[in-house]
């Protein structure tokens, strides 16, 4: 779903609060319920005393002892808003402050508690706008006595917000443990990804040969998994390699009777056919080299200061094209180091630097910079360039996009096809000097 977001975290995070707050919110509601029942029943017993002491001063006939009222004294004469009213057939009697009791608001059906368990009282509780009220009927032989006992409202609601507010500051603090509890489980539950993560980067940067088997039992077969994919991938490229190898070794018989052929007196007047069997001769022993460092076991890439290769290059295409005068720049770290062979690297830096030679005008610039685990090495020409729609046809192997330069249109493809195989890549773009702009990136 979109409405989901994609980290993990996020969506537990969002799970544990969601799922919390409607455990806070259930349990606030009966809580009040339970507590609305208990502040109800406590200013019931009160008005039920209250209630008790008037029915005594009730004769059997009905009839009303007000000498015995009188003892009992006005209820609660201090307080303004509590009074009561005792209501016979043929009189009614009222304490001083008497709320008006003629739109009472009933709460439930008759019942019995408190001091009435038996006879022929019933009582009923309920509303005015100014009140809480309390009355019994009693029913004797001379009609029913109806008596009430009442509060003012806002001692209910007073009554209720002083009981509910320890509790809700209770749950607003539980809630912020629970949150602060779901920050710390996640951090704990998803240490374990942070660790396989780094143990993958490891992995990738030939620290580790194998991501640790010792996991959590749920990510321990995801563990399992990634090490067989990596097992698949080596056996892959060792069986790759192991072609090449075989097809070097298949090359070097014909190569050395080739080579013994040349070597014949009057068979190659100028030598240039024994310094190309020579050139061959290299090619195969280099790309054995590679075959057997590749191999299953061997030491994987080595890491080569940049800064020396990218010396000794320099000093030997200035010789070459000693001619053109061209100015060479290089901005590159001390300690900058790429994970390749060595061998590689000349390769991929001599084609990109010949290009760059070939085609500048008066200046060459080359800069290196981390950028994470990987290495970003530019080489930037004033020369001419190439438009946007010929980069592509610059990295297919044998296409030319020139034909005044010596080339066999290999430079460009054979460094690029070597960067991807040691985890990097090539990029070509238009330079702001006005020619172009070459970005090869390779493991640090």
């Amino acid at each position: 779903m979109k409405l989901l977001p994609r980290s993990i975290r996020a969506r537990l995070l969002m799970a544990g609060v969601a799922l919390t707050g409607v455990a806070l919110l259930l349990a606030a509601l009966l809580i009040r319920e339970g507590v609305y029942d208990l502040v109800r029943r406590s200013l019931n017993e009160r008005l039920d005393a209250q209630i008790a002491l008037l029915l005594r001063s009730v004769r059997a006939d009905g009839s009303v002892d007000g000498a015995m009222l009188t003892e009992l004294g006005p209820f609660t004469q201090h307080r303004r808003g509590w009074g009561w009213q005792i209501e016979t057939p043929t009189r009614v009697y009222a304490s001083r402050d008497v709320s008006r009791l003629d739109d009472i608001s009933w709460e439930g059906p008759p019942g019995r508690e408190g001091h009435f368990r038996g006879g022929d009282e019933s009582l009923l509780a309920g509303r005015t706008p100014d009140s809480y009220v309390r009355t019994l009927e009693n029913r004797t032989a001379a009609g029913t006595i109806r008596i009430t006992a009442f509060a003012p409202a806002r001692v209910f609601s007073g009554m209720l917000e002083r009981a509910l507010t320890p509790i809700l500051l209770i749950l607003g603090g539980l809630s912020v443990a629970l949150l602060a509890a779901t920050f710390a489980q996640l951090h704990f539950g998803l240490a374990p990804l942070a660790r396989l993560r780094k143990a993958l980067t490891a992995v990738r940067d030939g620290s580790l040969d194998r991501v640790p088997a010792r996991q959590p039992a749920e990510l321990a077969p995801l563990a399992q998994e990634l090490n067989a994919l990596l097992d698949e991938n080596e056996a892959a490229l060792a069986r790759a390699r192991g072609h090449v190898s075989n097809l070097a070794h298949s090359l070097k018989t014909p190569l050395a009777t080739l080579s013994i052929r040349v070597a014949e007196p009057g068979c190659d007047p100028s030598g240039q056919l024994g310094e190309l069997v020579g050139q061959i001769d290299g090619a195969i022993r280099h790309h054995l080299g590679r075959a057997r460092a590749a191999a299953p076991g061997s030491p994987g890439g080595t890491p080569v200061p940049l800064g020396e290769s990218v010396d000794e290059l320099v000093l030997a295409l200035g010789r070459i094209h000693a001619d053109r005068h061209i100015a060479f720049t290089a901005d590159i770290a001390p300690d900058l180091a790429v994970r390749s062979d060595p061998q590689d690297l000349a390769e991929m830096l001599g084609n990109l630097l010949d290009n760059a030679w070939k085609w500048a005008a008066r200046e060459i610039r080359l800069s290196a910079r981390e950028t994470g685990n990987m290495v970003r090495i530019v080489i930037e020409d004033d020369g001419p360039g190439i438009s946007a729609e010929a980069i592509d046809q610059a990295l297919v192997p044998g296409r030319r996009l020139d034909e005044r330069e010596e080339g066999h249109g290999f430079g460009l493809p054979i460094a690029r096809e070597l960067a991807e195989l040691h985890g990097g890549a090539l990029d070509l773009d238009r330079s702001s000097m006005g020619g172009l702009r070459l970005c090869l990136t390779l493991p640090r």
